[in-house]
C-alpha cells in the first residue's frame, strides 16, 4: 500500500512539474463521448437552455438540450452545475500569431513592403508557438482571423483555431478574404499621406482618392486578365484576386468615415464583390444603405473616442446596438493581438449600451462566424457543429465574474495554462504566498 501511495505521489509531482513547463502542448484528438451537464447553455444564436446538457463526440456536437439522456458505459461526464457554457469566442481582424513583441522587429511578420500585395498569405506566417495565444484561450477565445498589413491591398487572411502544432493544423478557413486598407478621406496636418508616402503640399484627400483609383485600376486590369483563359505568362497578383470575382472570397475594406464607406459600396457595385466593412466607426449613419446592400460590418474597437467632435461621447459604445436595431449583420473586433483577450468584455460594454446579453454574445461568436464564412462549422452550440466550447463560472462578457474553467476546441480539452499564470505562480512561490 505504501509503494502505491509513493507511486501516486510521484505521478502527481511529475504532473505538477509538467504543468509548470513554459511549453503548453496541443491536445490530442477527442476520444470517447463527453457530456457537460447541469449548466446554463448560451447557444450563441439568442437561445438559452437552463439546467442543460451538451454532448459531443469525435469533435462534433451530438446533442444540446435540457433533457439529454446520458447512457451507461464508456462516457465522460462533467457536472458543471451553476456554471455557464458558451461557444468559443472568435476574433476577427487581428495579427495574432504574426507578431510577438512589437518593439522587436524580428518577431513581426505582418507588414509587407509594397502597395498592392494580393498574393501575400498571412496563414503561412502564423506562429503556433506564440506565447500570446494561450493568454487568449484562458479567456475563452478559441478562433481568430489573422490579417496581413502594409500597403493598400495587403493580401489574404485566414481563420485559425488556437490549438495546433503548425499552421497547417491551425487552418480552419483558408484564405477567406482579401484586405484593402482604404486611405483616409480626411485632411491631415501630417507631411505624409496614406500609406506613409510623402505628399508635400498636396491636398491629402485628393492624394487619397488617387490611391483609391490605383486600386480600382488594378481590379479592372485583373478582371480583363481573368477574362482570358490562357496566358503566355502567369501574373501572380491578378491570379490572387480570382476568388473575389468568383465570390469564393470576400473583400474586407478597412475604413471608418461615411464617405469611405460610400466609396467601398461603389467598388462593390462596379466589380460585383462581396464586401465587408472593417472599422465602420460611422456605420451607424448609413445603416439603411448597409442593410439594403447586405454589407456586414466588423465593428472596430468600441473603447475609443468618437470620430468627430459633434458625435456623442459614448457613440462608439452605442454603434453596435444601432446596427442591431437596423438589422445590419455585424461583429465586434479589437485592435492588436494580445489585446484580443479582452474582446468579449468589449461586447459586454455594448450590452450596457443597448444590446441584450445574448445579442452581445452573438457579436463575438455567431455573427463573427457568419461574416468569416465559418458559420456552418462553429459560432453556435448546435448539433453537427464543431465542439468549440467554453465553460465559465461567470458571465464571459463580464471582466469581474468571468472565470473559464474548461475549454474545448473541436472536442479536444485544451490547457488553460499560459505565461501569465506561470509567472503569477512563480512569484507566489518566491514570496511564500502559496
Amino acid at each position: 500500500m505504501k509503494k502505491v501511495f509513493i507511486y501516486i505521489m510521484g505521478l502527481t509531482l511529475a504532473a505538477g512539474q509538467l504543468k509548470a513547463q513554459e511549453t503548453v502542448y496541443p491536445a490530442p484528438a477527442q476520444k470517447g463521448r463527453i457530456y457537460l451537464t447541469h449548466a446554463t447553455i448560451h447557444v450563441g444564436n439568442g437561445q438559452v437552455v437552463q439546467d442543460g446538457t451538451i454532448a459531443f463526440e469525435n469533435g462534433k456536437i451530438i446533442a444540446v438540450g435540457a433533457n439529454v439522456p446520458i447512457p451507461q458505459g464508456d462516457v465522460k461526464v462533467f457536472d458543471v452545475k451553476g456554471q455557464h457554457i458558451f461557444p468559443g469566442v472568435i476574433v476577427p481582424d487581428s495579427n495574432l500569431g504574426l507578431t510577438e513583441v512589437e518593439a522587436v522587429r524580428s518577431t513581426n511578420d505582418y507588414d509587407e513592403v509594397g502597395v498592392i500585395n494580393p498574393s501575400i498569405r498571412s496563414l503561412i506566417s502564423y506562429n503556433t508557438d506564440s506565447k500570446v495565444i494561450n493568454t487568449l484561450r484562458s479567456n475563452g477565445i478559441l478562433l481568430a482571423q489573422t490579417v496581413p498589413q502594409g500597403g493598400l491591398i495587403t493580401g489574404s487572411s485566414s481563420v485559425v483555431q488556437l490549438d495546433a502544432w503548425n499552421w497547417e493544423d491551425a487552418a480552419y478557413k483558408t484564405d477567406n478574404g482579401l484586405h484593402f486598407y482604404m486611405p483616409r478621406l480626411m485632411g491631415r496636418s501630417s507631411a505624409f499621406g496614406p500609406g506613409g508616402l510623402p505628399v508635400g503640399g498636396a491636398d491629402p484627400v485628393k492624394a487619397a482618392l488617387d490611391r483609391i483609383e490605383t486600386v480600382k485600376a488594378f481590379f479592372r486590369e485583373a478582371k480583363a486578365y481573368l477574362a482570358v483563359d490562357k496566358h503566355a505568362e502567369t501574373n501572380l497578383k491578378y491570379e490572387s484576386v480570382k476568388g473575389l470575382f468568383s465570390k469564393q472570397q470576400k473583400l474586407f475594406i478597412h475604413c471608418d468615415l461615411v464617405k469611405e464607406i460610400l466609396v467601398a459600396m461603389d467598388m462593390a457595385k462596379e466589380f460585383g464583390f462581396d464586401i465587408v466593412i472593417v472599422g465602420g466607426a460611422d456605420s451607424w449613419l448609413v445603416t439603411d444603405l448597409l442593410k439594403q446592400n447586405n454589407v456586414p460590418v466588423v465593428l472596430g474597437q468600441p473603447h475609443a473616442l468618437p470620430v468627430t467632435q459633434d458625435d456623442d461621447v459614448d457613440q462608439p459604445y452605442k454603434t453596435a446596438a444601432q446596427l442591431q436595431k437596423a438589422g445590419v449583420l455585424f461583429c465586434i473586433s479589437n485592435e492588436g493581438f494580445w489585446q484580443q483577450r479582452n474582446l468579449s468584455f468589449l461586447a459586454g460594454t455594448a450590452s450596457a449600451y443597448g444590446l441584450t446579453k445574448e445579442e452581445a454574445l452573438s457579436a463575438v461568436t455567431f455573427n463573427a462566424a457568419k461574416i468569416l464564412g465559418i458559420a456552418d462549422k462553429t459560432g453556435s452550440l448546435e448539433v453537427g457543429k464543431d465542439a468549440n466550447i467554453v465553460v465559465s463560472k461567470g458571465d464571459i462578457l463580464d471582466m469581474k465574474t468571468n472565470h473559464v474553467t474548461q475549454a474545448f476546441i473541436q472536442g479536444r480539452e485544451i490547457s488553460l495554462d499560459n505565461k501569465h499564470k506561470q509567472l503569477y505562480d512563480r512569484y507566489k512561490h518566491k514570496y511564500n504566498l502559496q
